[in-house]
This record gives C-alpha cells, sequence and structure tokens, in this order.
C-alpha cells in the first residue's frame, strides 16, 4: 500500500459525458476506459464528476453482502465533500490496475477492502475537490484558498455557489495536485455514519443484477454431470436418452465430466438425469470419516514442523496437566447464489458475466478468472472481458475458477453462449471445502492454577499447497515445498498467535494430503483454530476452578485490544449475574484480519438439544467506515455460526 500511495495516483482527462475523470495513470489499461472523442482521457478512472452532478466510483472490489459498494464510495465521498444524494456506482472491469495491493491480484477477500482503499481512494478524492475548486476560483477571479466545498459544491467568500457538475470539464483542465492534506477523524461528516446501503433499493426491488441473472442474447444453460468420487474419470457414458429429452441441444464430454446443454435448467437436469455414466472411481472410492479421523490422529502423534516456540516449549514442566483433542470436518460453503457463469467464447475474445472474487491475477499462479478463460480459448488476457455482476454469498468459495472453466470449455464446444448453473447438491459434493482438521492440545497449570505451558499440535490438509506451485522453491529458497518451513500458515492462523500470556508454547503443523479439494473458506484457518484454542482455555479453566472470563483477563495483560472486548462483551451480557434455571453462559474471545472480538452466549440444554437465547458481541475492528454494515456483518456472521 505504501508503494501505491507513492506514484501520482490522480490522472485527469475530459471524456465525452464523463467531466472530469480521477485515476491511476498506469500502462496497458485503456482497454477498460476508452478514449472517446479524440479527447485527451485517463484510463482506469475511480471517480467521474458528470455534468449533472452525479459522481460515480468505480467499485474494484466484489459485492457480496459485505457492503463495498457503499462504503468504498464514502471514502470517495468523504474527502471530495460530495452530496451522498448524487452518488452512484459501477463495479470495475477486470484489468491489473485494479489489483489489491494487500493480496495476489484484483481480488476481494482477507478483510482487505478497506484497508487497501482507505488511503488511495481519499487521495483520490481529495486531489478532485482540490481541482474542483481552482476551476471555481479562476472563473470567480478569487484566491482558492478562500472557497471551501460541502455538499457537491464550491463555495465562494461571497456566498456564490457552483456545483462540481457545472465545474467538471474545466476542474479537469486544472494542474493535478501532487500531495493533499487528508481529513482527520474529527472532520470526518460521512466516515463513522450508518448512511443506507447504495445496492438496497435494488436487491429488494429485484433490479440487482446477480450471475445467475445474466442472459446474453443466444444464452444456452448447462449443468454438468461428474464423479461422484474425487478424483475419479469418466470410463464411457452413452448420450440417447437424454438427446431424447425435449429442448436438449448439446451433449459434450468435458475436463470434468459430461455437459448438458439445453435450451432452460429443467431441460438440461432433464437430460443430465437420463444420461447413462460409467465411471472409474479411483482410489479415493473407500475415503469415509473414520480414514480421515486416523490420519489425521496419526499425523498429530507425530513431531510435525515447528511453527512457534517460546520458553521451554512443551517440554517445560507443571504442576497439572490436562490434554484434550478436537476435531472439525470439512465444510461446504454453501453460498446463497448457486455457483454459476456465462461465458461466450469466440475464436478472438471472450466475454463473461459472473459473480467472482477474483477477476485477475498473475499469470503464474493462473491468473484468475481471467486468466483461465484466456487459457482454455487460448487467446490473450487482454483478449477477455469479465463482467463482474453482485454475488449471492462468496465467503472465498468464488475466488476459486473450476466453475469458470466449465462454462468456457462447454461455450468454446458448442459454439454458443453458455450459462453454467450448478444445483445445489453440485455444490455441496464438489466444493472446495474448508479443510477437515485435528487439534491435540497439551497444558499444564503452575501452582496458582495459571497456564505456564501451551503445547498446540495441528493436523489438516494445506490450502497454500494447492495454489502455490511445487516449482516456487527453486526460486525461493526459504521455502520447504510450497510451504515455508513446512508449516502452511494459514492452518495455524489464530493458534500460532495466540494472545494469552503463557511462558512455555510450542505450535506444531503436520500437513494432511488426503485427495479431497480444499480452499479458502469464510475465516480460513480461524474457523478451527478459534473454535479448538477457547474451547480448551475454557477446560483449563475449569481444571483451575476459576471464572472462564476472568481466567482470560489475567492472561491479557499484553494484549489491551483483546481485553478491551472481552470486558465489554462480558459487561453487557451481565456476566457473573443470575440467570434463569436451566441456563448458561459461555465465552469465546479472537483476533482476526484485523479485528478483534468477543462473544458470550446465553444457552439452555433442553431434551438434549442446544437452544441458544441470546448472543452479546463487542468488536473492535479500528476505525469505521459505516456502523450499520459492521453490524449487519456481525449479525450475519453469528447467524452462519448458528
Amino acid at each position: 500500500m505504501s508503494e501505491l500511495s507513492r506514484r501520482d495516483f490522480v490522472g485527469a482527462g475530459i471524456a465525452a459525458g464523463a467531466g472530469l475523470t480521477l485515476a491511476v495513470s498506469l500502462e496497458g489499461c485503456k482497454e477498460a476506459f476508452p478514449e472517446a472523442g479524440g479527447a485527451a482521457f485517463a484510463p482506469n478512472a475511480w471517480i467521474r464528476v458528470g455534468a449533472d452532478d452525479v459522481v460515480t466510483v468505480i467499485v474494484d472490489r466484489s459485492e457480496m453482502g459485505q457492503g463495498v459498494s457503499t462504503a468504498l464510495p464514502m471514502l470517495v465521498a468523504e474527502e471530495l465533500d460530495a452530496d451522498w444524494s448524487r452518488i452512484r456506482y459501477e463495479f470495475a472491469p477486470a484489468n491489473e490496475a485494479y489489483n489489491n495491493p494487500l493480496s495476489l491480484g484484483q481480488l476481494t477477500g482477507g478483510s482487505t477492502s478497506i484497508r487497501a482503499a482507505w488511503r488511495p481512494l481519499r487521495e483520490a478524492a481529495a486531489k478532485a475537490r482540490l481541482m474542483l475548486v481552482g476551476a471555481a476560483a479562476a472563473e470567480w477571479g478569487v484566491p482558492a484558498a478562500r472557497c471551501r466545498t460541502e455538499n457537491g459544491a464550491v463555495l465562494a467568500p461571497d456566498g456564490r455557489r457552483l456545483g462540481y457538475g457545472a465545474l467538471a470539464t474545466a476542474a479537469a483542465s486544472q494542474p493535478v495536485p501532487e500531495r493533499v492534506t487528508l481529513k482527520s477523524a474529527r472532520e470526518f461528516t460521512l466516515i463513522g455514519k450508518s448512511l443506507p446501503r447504495l445496492d438496497t433499493a435494488a436487491q429488494v426491488t429485484g433490479r440487482t443484477g446477480f450471475g445467475i441473472d445474466a442472459q446474453p442474447e443466444g444464452v444456452l444453460t448447462a449443468v454438468v454431470a461428474r464423479c461422484p468420487v474425487f478424483g475419479g474419470t469418466l470410463r464411457s457414458f452413452d448420450p440417447a436418452a437424454a438427446r431424447a429429452v425435449p429442448g436438449v441441444r448439446h451433449i459434450v464430454r468435458i475436463g470434468s465430466g459430461v455437459a448438458v446443454v439445453a435450451e432452460g435448467y429443467w431441460a438440461a437436469q432433464q437430460g443430465r438425469a437420463a444420461l447413462t455414466l460409467e465411471w472409474d472411481e479411483g482410489s479415493l472410492a473407500t475415503l469415509d470419516d473414520a480414514a480421515v479421523s486416523a490420519r489425521l490422529t496419526e499425523l498429530t502423534r507425530q513431531p510435525g514442523h515447528l511453527a512457534r516456540k517460546t520458553g521451554q516449549g512443551a517440554a517445560a514442566g507443571a504442576a497439572r496437566f490436562f490434554e484434550a483433542v478436537y476435531e472439525v470436518p470439512y465444510l461446504a460453503h454453501a453460498t446463497m447464489e448457486p455457483m454459476n457463469c456465462t461465458a461466450d467464447v469466440r475464436p478472438d475474445r471472450v466475454t463473461l458475466w459472473v459473480p467472482t472474487q477474483y477477476q485477475t491475477g498473475p499469470k503464474l499462479l493462473g491468473g484468475g478468472t481471467r486468466g483461465m478463460a484466456a487459457k482454455l480459448a487460448g487467446v490473450s488476457m487482454r483478449q477477455v472481458t469479465v463482467h463482474t455482476t453482485q454475488l449471492g454469498g462468496g465467503f472465498g468459495r468464488r475466488a476459486e475458477t473450476d466453475f469458470v472453466a466449465e462454462a468456457c470449455e462447454i461455450s468454446r464446444l458448442v459454439g454458443a453462449p453458455v450459462k453454467l448453473v450448478w444445483s445445489r447438491e453440485d455444490d455441496i459434493r464438489h466444493d472446495q471445502y474448508r479443510p477437515a482438521a485435528r487439534h491435540l492440545l497439551r497444558g499444564g497449570l503452575g501452582n496458582d492454577g495459571m497456564p505456564i505451558v501451551w503445547s498446540h499440535r495441528i493436523a489438516c490438509p494445506s490450502i497454500i499447497a494447492k495454489f502455490m506451485p511445487r516449482w516456487l522453491p527453486r526460486f525461493a529458497t526459504h521455502l520447504a515445498g510450497p510451504l515455508k518451513g513446512g508449516v502452511d500458515a494459514n492452518a495455524i492462523e489464530g493458534a500460532a498467535e495466540i494472545p494469552y500470556a503463557i511462558p512455555n508454547l510450542e505450535i506444531r503443523y503436520a500437513q494432511a494430503d488426503l485427495g479431497v479439494p480444499v480452499g479458502f473458506w469464510r475465516s480460513v484457518g480461524n474457523s478451527h483454530t478459534a473454535f479448538a484454542v477457547e474451547c480448551f482455555l475454557d477446560e483449563l479453566a475449569a481444571l483451575a476452578g476459576k471464572d472462564p472470563v476472568e481466567f482470560r483477563r489475567q492472561l491479557l495483560t499484553r494484549s489491551p485490544r483483546h481485553l478491551a472486548v472481552l470486558n465489554l462483551a462480558a459487561a453487557e451480557a451481565g456476566w457473573g449475574t443470575a440467570l434463569p434455571a436451566g441456563r448458561a453462559r459461555g465465552v469465546a474471545l479472537h483476533a482476526s484480519f484485523g479485528s478483534f472480538v468477543a462473544q458470550v452466549a446465553e444457552v439452555s440444554l433442553q431434551e438434549n438439544k442446544v437452544r441458544v437465547h441470546r448472543v452479546v458481541c463487542a468488536i473492535d475492528c479500528g476505525q469505521v467506515v459505516n456502523p450499520d454494515i459492521v453490524k449487519a456483518q456481525m449479525e450475519g456472521g453469528i447467524v452462519f455460526g448458528l
């Protein structure tokens, strides 16, 4: 991000109907915003001020419900002193100029959208505001320093007022400021307020375009029959019965199975059901939960690779020891919108309409959606156009490109635009799963009942090994295979950096290669490490006969942000006060992706069924752009967890 901020971030130009355009001027971006009418134009625009006073913000991250289509425009509107009612947004095209500086490519994930945009977008808006002021001052013949801005207009010292739209063309001729002073937090008028989301009206009236709504002219619908066992292959198939289904147009064999292409989804589904298929299920045909558990158990009994050690590590002595095991299963993403991609593959170009989290990336790592399509179609990445739609849930699943590859392959084979749709059954059976994991923890308590030894062994498949090329160590010798020191950083996140002050700590990791495809799933490693760490801490508190909140407080002497959310959640939940008969409270604390969260759940056990009556959540995520969006994310996360 520091490298990006040192660039000459803002370019200015005049475009037909655009007025003032603020941009990062980087080479190779002209296909995203071609020159209009021969006028000077700065490509790769983030901000456009139209003659109608409308400010359009190009949102370069995918909107999947997390609110970037509102939060990113808020950053612009704040520094621009824009009229919020005149703010609009468009999704950015796929282009390397929109790469996320905190990740590899134009990627939405890891809670990086606001962090990556925080300074660059505000700088672009602040420079635009100064250029608008300069244009107004020149027209009035007054010093720019004596003018001010508010609510989408420049005000002269004598009260005269010019809207941004009236100034846009003249402002485009103003010199681009080299440096700007950004507002301090106490000067914010929009950031920190719960402004209405810009996408709500379109969603509740059905006007929002999700991927599954794409309907280019002549589009056909496809479904795919895939092997029911991971790694299996197709031996043979008989398409005769499927061809007889009304509406079925094509049946083609592709890399992942057999595609049935029809005039609609129902016909495609009926055609798939009529196929006669013979599979070679391969070596994983007998893999089951017991086999997975046995392999993970075996790995946790081995030393594995050291991820972190303090003090004497696991070798330290203690007055009392306690050991526990926690296992978590493979988990599918189960996005609300079915997995889908609409592809129109031509000999000289590819057009995609797709709900994707990963528009483009380094060629060495596959190039993202754009790179995958280019490779399959045999064209350059510049010949691939990606129309990013809204996402009906992502959770990391739509950062994959398997569904894009299938759509492109089918379209190329049938010579027509194709909308590939996965059923819910397809989704659950053929996902890229959150890895199954086994945690073996051993803790030792001192004479005062406080933990002085913490040993944590983690065994699970590696997500990093899937994505990082195996030739990489030849060029990066500090890597052992695709993993640094044999440790997958995603597998141990949330475990290796626990906030609790325990003098003797040892964290180890063992990679399990079980053949089941894995991928980034909401919160990634934290989704299982937080569970294991916080449950085990409660076990140690119970062994010591201590209150779990007070137990944590005594261990958080060097972690003030953790302690603050713990104290707030406990206070708001009434920790320590009486509860109705049969109810109890539980507490958990965790930090990931820059946010510190504590929750207290009030539960009861009724006829062997757990009922959650209330959850109190405290979060410290730093500077909040839109509090209502943060609240919605936390409420959604709680429901997701339940």
